[in-house]
């Protein structure tokens, strides 16, 4: 019997474009032939229903189906939402041989659909996004998560100035930039006081280790952002590119390990905490950690209250800003009204580590 929770069925597959999203076929139709390969019109376009950030759409033809992520329109926040980076980056890794779409073009012309556009290869695959993975076995489980773990030991393993990415990011001082950051955006956000937000931004810019470790990041690395083969164990995409930059390395696999720490908090995957892992074939998070540690050369994670308390706030900022585009009128999911719902109890916990 296949169990299919409303998580799993809210987010899964495509609906109709929604109002704020829309945009004319006719220009994307001449803009795709020239400048994609395999394109051939007529097209027909549906929304992704998963995703809260940059709206992402499945073209599909006689030809075969691309999947289109653009810029969402209206009034947004400097810096985000910055499609030419996912492009250029998957276009380095897809180089490597990283398990990442094959990228076709970027527009950077607003006039074809209002906003800046990228597309690439739809991957035929399975998306998970309850953490416990209900239909599979114990064996299957144990695989994708050992798949996912080697993807991003991976990732962090490349040199990222050979695969010419030397400008992408700012190596050093990552956390003390991160943190700044995420302080403007949530500001910038801010709907309403939260007493424990305002807690982790006194403490963290004073707590920051003296590692200062420098790799491809990706941002947001998390099971839900994967695509897994349809039949096999393994990872064969990783999407959502938007966060990566050169950074460190240990902000990204304990933000990964945020899987094995988060209570349900009413939106995003629900998490592992709890969960009879051994039952399940899933890792503990120290057996999960301790792998990473042999793929990467690295001894040990030292510092990991930092970690889990800065990578919560940053969560926290995350979906504030999700919060504010629900204002503004601007937010590409309807489940998105709920981020706001979840930055208080975010900012709790990441605040009774630094206690």
């Amino acid at each position: 019997m296949t169990l299919v929770s409303s998580r799993q069925q809210q987010n899964t597959g495509t609906r109709d474009v929604a109002d704020a999203a829309r945009f004319e076929l006719a220009p994307l139709e001449e803009w795709m032939s020239s400048h994609v390969e395999g394109f051939h019109g007529p097209a027909s376009v549906q929304q992704f229903k998963g995703g809260q950030s940059n709206p992402t759409y499945r073209i599909d033809t006689e030809s075969g189906s691309f999947v289109l992520r653009r810029k969402p329109p209206g009034k947004l926040l400097k810096s985000a939402h910055a499609v030419d980076r996912e492009f250029r980056i998957i276009s380095a890794l897809y180089a490597a041989d990283f398990p990442v779409p094959r990228p076709y073009a970027l527009c950077e012309d607003d006039a074809v659909i209002g906003t800046m556009f990228y597309v690439m290869e739809y991957v035929d695959g399975r998306i998970f996004w309850d953490l416990d993975l209900p239909n599979c076995d114990p064996d299957e489980r144990a695989a994708i998560y050992d798949s996912a773990n080697a993807t991003i030991a991976r990732l962090h393993s490349f040199d990222w100035q050979a695969l010419g990415l030397g400008d992408y990011g700012k190596p050093g001082n990552y956390f003390e930039r991160q943190i700044s950051r995420w302080i403007g955006q949530y500001r910038a956000s801010e709907t309403q006081p939260i007493d424990d937000m305002d807690a982790l931004i006194d403490w963290l810019p004073a707590n920051i280790p003296e590692d200062d470790s420098a790799s491809i990041v990706h941002g947001d690395f998390r099971l839900d952002n994967m695509i897994v083969h349809p039949s096999e164990p393994r990872i064969i995409a990783v999407l959502d590119w938007e966060l990566s930059t050169i950074g460190h390395p240990l902000a990204d696999f304990t933000y990964h390990l945020l899987s094995w720490q988060m209570p349900p908090i009413g939106i995003g995957s629900i998490g592992l905490k709890g969960k009879d892992l051994v039952a399940l074939g899933i890792p503990t998070e120290e057996e999960y950690l301790a792998r990473y540690c042999e793929r990467t050369g690295r001894s040990e994670i030292a510092n990991r209250s930092f970690y889990a308390a800065f990578n919560l706030f940053r969560l926290a900022a995350i979906l504030q800003g999700i919060a504010g585009r629900v204002r503004d009128g601007t937010a590409a999911s309807a489940h998105a009204a709920q981020a706001e719902q979840a930055v208080g109890p975010l900012a709790e916990l990441g605040r009774d580590y630094i206690r």
